[in-house]
């Protein structure tokens, strides 16, 4: 390479390094989290912690009710909330008695926490554990199974399996169908595949009757659009399940006059039943706490609620890696997001940094669930014991990860509100 070609080579190389160094994205606390950062000095554990602001959760229940279709019912979650307190505080604001559940040992604390409730399955259990529901289930429990539970059936050899075990324990069981309306998770995919379960179901009267259907369809918002436009692949969902009623009225006319559980929808799209759906009620969790997985346009006005706090046990300048401990100063030459290392109480969630802005993992020196490394600029500001802060990407597995949630109100630290049980 001649002396010309080197320095136009050098010269491009220094363009492109100015132009993707990683600029300074640090940024202080804001004025909301600056206030709970201080609460939780004087208030706070000291541990990871799953707070939930109620102020924002009730912020969620209103838009809530300006994206709902106003003629469907409402039922809640559990997953997405799973804590009895915070259950029993949106069935009060959203004024519904009706859950949807996904595991049994969940299942078998709402019964006993909300004897009043209204159960649908979320998803079809084997049937083993529907047999340990009964078997646990109290004698002086006023929550009745036969009445006020539905359980979710996918498949003819499912429902006979749950046929047999009604019939070992003398129960009568709702059946609840699940249906495909486009997901592809599971479910019947065919009208005519309900023909053999209708049957089964009225053949066996005395032990089984049928509830209803669940027709989940998240995806419909998720399609990019330039496959399918988000209204294209809601309408041919409603086709889909239009068709199973459509089905189920033709094999029993009867079944027009019985109030049938019809259920749709599910946070991310709820927004396109508003007007006109088939569903006659509507599954709605995660928006109420939005995490990251939410941020979605059809939940544009909802606002996160959800946040672990973490404090910051360690603060050290530049960022040192074993066996490269030389380029302690070099890193931040490079990316000044990496002047300031953290070493935070826990770590590893399924969750994004939310304050300070600018906060970054390395993957460098790798991840820790015990003490996790960050970085971030000499903007942050951080000292030792402030607070970190990040936003589940989920919630259904990140709150349970904790053994309670932390409540806020006003930016105050409030109560401490205790995690379902897993088993």
């Amino acid at each position: 390479m001649d002396r010309r070609k080197f320095i136009l080579a050098g010269a491009a190389l220094g363009v492109a390094g100015y132009l993707f160094k990683p600029s300074d994205k640090g940024i202080p606390y804001d004025d909301y989290f600056a206030q709970v950062n201080q609460q939780l000095k004087v208030s706070g554990t000291y541990l990871p912690s799953m707070l939930v602001d109620l102020d924002l959760v009730d912020h969620n229940i209103a838009a809530l009710s300006q994206v709902i279709n106003p003629n469907v019912d409402l039922r809640i979650v559990a997953k997405s909330v799973p804590s009895p307190e915070l259950l029993g505080y949106l069935m009060e604001k959203t004024q519904t008695n009706k859950l949807m559940v996904f595991h049994q040992p969940f299942l078998t604390h709402i019964a006993q926490a909300y004897p009043k409730s209204d159960v649908l399955m979320g998803k079809p259990l084997p049937v083993k554990a529907a047999k340990d529901f009964y078997q646990n289930l109290n004698s002086q429990n006023k929550f009745d199974a036969k009445t006020q539970l539905q359980w979710l059936i996918d498949s003819e050899e499912r429902l006979k399996q749950y046929l047999s075990l009604a019939q070992s324990l003398d129960q009568h069981f709702k059946i609840n169908i699940e249906i495909d309306v486009g997901l592809h998770r599971g479910g019947l995919q065919q009208a005519d595949e309900l023909d053999a379960l209708i049957s089964l179901i009225e053949s066996n009267a005395q032990y089984l009757s049928f509830s209803g259907f669940m027709g989940y369809d998240p995806h419909v918002v998720k399609i990019p659009s330039i496959v399918k436009s988000a209204e294209k692949a809601y309408q041919e969902s409603q086709i889909i399940y239009q068709g199973f009623i459509d089905r189920l009225y033709r094999l029993n006319s009867n079944y027009k006059e019985q109030q049938l559980c019809l259920n749709g929808a599910g946070s991310p799209s709820l927004v396109m039943h508003k007007s006109n759906t088939v569903a006659n009620e509507l599954s709605a969790g995660s928006c109420f706490v939005k995490p990251v997985d939410f941020d979605l346009p059809s939940l544009s006005s909802f606002k996160p609620a959800a946040f672990i706090s973490t404090p910051v046990l360690k603060k050290m300048s530049g960022t040192s890696i074993p066996a490269i401990e030389f380029a302690q100063n070099i890193f931040p030459l490079w990316d000044p997001n990496m002047q300031q290392t953290y070493f935070i109480y826990g770590g590893k969630w399924l969750a994004k940094y939310e304050s300070p802005q600018g906060l970054q993992g390395n993957g460098l020196f790798g991840t820790s669930t015990n003490q996790e490394i960050v970085n971030s600029s000499k903007n942050v500001n951080l000292d030792v014991d402030d607070h970190v802060f990040l936003r589940p990407t989920q919630s259904e597995f990140v709150f349970l990860q904790f053994g309670s949630l932390i409540t806020l109100r006003n930016k105050q630290v409030g109560s401490q509100w205790p995690i379902l049980k897993q088993g």
